[in-house]
């Protein structure tokens, strides 16, 4: 899965951003519980990189909103 950048979320509409934040939102949410029983991730950085596509999305939703 590759990150998306803000450029690409811009060019979103909202239905479009809201969608894809709630499937990260989910993915994310899973990725800790699995790590929270103890299981290994298959990918280490996965986490940081949802967190922070999650964050890039809220920021972009924040701006539209003015």
């Amino acid at each position: 899965m590759e990150e998306m950048k803000a450029k690409s979320i811009r060019k979103m509409n909202k239905e479009e951003i809201k969608k894809k934040y709630g499937e990260l939102r989910e993915e994310l949410m899973r990725e800790r519980g699995i790590s929270a029983m103890g299981g290994a991730p298959p990918s280490p950085g996965k986490i940081e990189s949802l967190r922070r596509q999650v964050a890039r999305m809220e920021t972009v939703m924040r701006e539209t909103e003015k």
